[in-house]
């Protein structure tokens, strides 16, 4: 079987998402070639995981000082060039499209009769068993219509339908995994680096990583900037008393393995992002401000640690399942990934 895998590449949580299943694919002898859309190419960094992959401007939106801008989201969407990627894309080659959110190879795979898997948080949203908080069939459409797929796979944090799974945590070596209770992981790269730094200075008390697109290495007092680096940013996730961040899933899903507290600030404008927040404050697992706000900084710092969840580290169960091609039979795969993430355990120490 030959997979071509298309990866939404706006943020950085479709990516990490990807390297779990890339490095399994390889283990399991799996002949997969990766298409990544969404960011210029050089932004990508830490990419040796998907060898000779390729890269397409696809869509993506333009945020401004934390919330999505939406006339230059629009602006820069550049339509024909999108159309025109769709239909230059050859896929003759290949058996199927695991697609991850990626618009360009799902309707490439839909005009050519190629069978799409979209495994995807967005595609948990697609059961209405899903909390959505508002606007759900319009929502629900914008996937649909957004990275169409034959059959769609949700990963989510709780089991709220039976296409949904949990999602894949690799195990890492971490340089000094031991909490420092004081040490807080910034990952906001939404917003201004300024408007962050400046938001951070009010707590001196505490040693600050914050990773961020616009950051070089440096250290202002208890603030340390760090450049994007994969390597770099999960030594410091691990030994973090906490971590404050947007409301992506793959980073919430990190903290919540490792038990950490989540002070969350969802990108304003972006309805994924609002409803892991709202998802994760109704699950206890996460404090949630909709500015940089002090007093909800004051207010989670007092907060307990949360509970380690056990998510799976092993996507072998789900890259034999795409082996056999029995794609619509999903309720075998779906218990046994389930059954060894313990959802009776509160979230909150």
């Amino acid at each position: 079987m030959r997979i071509l895998y298309g990866i939404q590449g706006t943020g950085n949580g479709h990516i990490t998402r990807a390297r779990v299943m890339a490095s399994t694919f390889r283990a399991l002898g799996v002949d997969v070639d990766y298409v990544f859309s969404g960011r210029k190419e050089q932004d990508y960094f830490d990419m040796d995981d998907f060898a000779d992959y390729r890269v397409f401007r696809g869509l993506s939106f333009t945020s401004k000082s934390g919330q999505v801008d939406s006339f230059k989201t629009l602006k820069n969407a550049r339509p024909l060039q999108l159309i025109k990627d769709i239909k230059g894309l050859d896929l003759r080659h290949y058996d199927l499209v695991f697609n991850d959110f990626e618009p360009i190879t799902a309707w490439a795979a839909k005009q050519q009769n190629i069978p799409v898997i979209g495994m995807s948080h967005q595609a948990a949203f697609l059961s209405d068993k899903v909390p959505m908080f508002g606007r759900a069939f319009f929502r629900r459409a914008l996937i649909r219509n957004y990275a169409p797929a034959s059959v769609y796979l949700g990963v989510h944090w709780q089991p709220y339908a039976e296409n949904i799974i949990p999602p894949f945590i690799a195990t890492h070596h971490h340089d000094n995994p031991v909490m420092v209770e004081n040490k807080v992981l910034v990952y906001l790269p939404f917003e201004n680096l300024n408007n962050v730094v400046e938001y951070l200075k009010d707590f001196p008390e505490r040693e600050f990583y914050c990773y961020h697109p616009d950051a070089q290495d440096c250290s202002i007092g208890n603030i340390h900037l760090r450049a994007p680096s994969r390597v770099g940013f999960l030594n410091d996730l691990a030994n973090a008393g906490g971590v404050i961040g947007n409301a992506g899933f793959e980073l919430a899903s990190e903290a919540l393995q490792l038990g950490k507290k989540l002070l969350l600030k969802p990108l304003g404008k972006q309805f994924e992002q609002g409803i892991n927040a709202q998802t994760l404050l109704s699950m206890g697992a996460a404090h949630v401000m909709s500015y940089l706000n002090p007093n909800a900084m004051d207010d989670w710092l007092q907060s307990p640690q949360n509970k380690k969840l056990n998510f799976p580290s092993d996507p072998a169960p789900l890259v034999e399942w795409i082996r056999k091609k029995q794609w619509e039979k999903v309720d075998k795969l779906h218990k046994y990934l389930w059954q060894q993430v313990d959802l009776e355990q509160k979230l909150i120490v």
